[in-house]
């Protein structure tokens, strides 16, 4: 325990003046924990966007004319079978009520920049996943208020847990598209420049995917453990799931390889660093960030592992789109 100076001189008991207020250890790691919500997380959250925004153009938002079926199929796997199934996991699994809520909550946020590098290095159509990243970041504007505020309803009503109001709705909006927005602001200006800071942007995001990660779990150290073990099952099996739907739908849907793989990844690997941040910031509940920090550490070795399995074979030269 420390003393802040107040106006008085005279000791109290334990030597500090009588008139001060003493702050304990919990007000300063509440403080420290504020810092964090209210400052780096943001900070964050915005580099990673920004690194977004980097890599896009408008005709990438137009692509979707070039491939309708690969989008559309991604996005009914992403909008609406991720929540499903996520949804029956947690509830197949008796999970803790807020770590199904932050779950869901994880279900619902889009794809992370890290799908773009995943599908290059494993044979997808990198520029079917810059779309797929681009149209689901501004579709989870929609989406992600409407399943998060349901999960609370369903798992925490009673709680004084308060959901995701029009306010916050807004907060969402702006940390993810104004950022993108300046990155594709400036790769308007300079393309050779956004292609410069591309490489030192990504890798910084991921540092800073690592440090919120960190972060949270130092946040519920006294609860990790039993988390990790509630968590970590569902996270591991709604990955693996998530992973296994992304490339066999679009596959029965008659996609090639390369899309398959592409929206694999883009539905696989999701953005943990918004999760997060909605998490701690606009509803004020690390544990609800929990899910997401477990699943973030997850799913670049099961992401790594499938692209593995479903890699190219040597004998495979090129493989014809079966049907557009």
């Amino acid at each position: 325990m420390r003393c802040e100076a107040g106006g008085g001189v005279a000791l109290g008991e334990v030597g500090c003046p009588a008139d001060v207020v003493p702050v304990t250890g919990h007000e300063e790691s509440s403080a420290m924990d504020s810092v964090l919500t209210q400052v780096f997380l943001p900070v964050a959250l915005g580099i990673v966007m920004l690194g977004l925004g980097l890599g896009l153009t408008v005709a990438d938002f137009k692509r979707i004319v070039v491939f309708p079926k690969a989008v559309l199929v991604a996005l009914v796997c992403q909008v609406l079978l991720l929540p499903a199934v996520c949804f029956g996991l947690v509830l197949l699994l008796d999970l803790d009520p807020t770590l199904a809520a932050g779950m869901m909550l994880l279900a619902a946020s889009p794809g992370g920049t890290t799908a773009n590098l995943y599908s290059h290095l494993f044979g997808g159509n990198v520029a079917l996943n810059v779309t797929l990243t681009a149209v689901n970041s501004v579709l989870a504007i929609f989406t992600l208020p409407l399943v998060v505020n349901f999960a609370l309803n369903h798992f925490l009503s009673g709680t004084d847990q308060i959901g995701l109001q029009f306010g916050k709705s807004l907060q969402v909006f702006a940390i993810v598209l104004i950022p993108v927005a300046i990155g594709m602001f400036i790769r308007h200006c300079s393309v050779d420049f956004a292609d410069r800071m591309q490489r030192p942007v990504r890798i910084l995001s991921v540092v800073v995917l690592v440090l919120v990660i960190v972060g949270t779990l130092v946040s519920e150290k006294d609860n990790i453990a039993t988390y990790f073990a509630d968590a970590g099952l569902v996270a591991l099996l709604f990955n693996v799931i998530s992973l296994g739907v992304g490339y066999f739908l679009p596959r029965l849907a008659g996609l090639d390889r390369g899309d398959s793989v592409a929206a694999a990844m883009e539905i696989g690997i999701h953005n943990g660093t918004l999760a997060i941040f909605i998490a701690t910031t606009l509803l004020a509940s690390t544990a609800l960030a929990v899910p997401a920090a477990v699943y973030s550490i997850i799913m670049f070795f099961t992401a790594a592992a499938f692209g593995y399995l479903v890699r190219p074979t040597r004998s495979v030269q090129a493989e014809p789109a079966l049907t557009d």
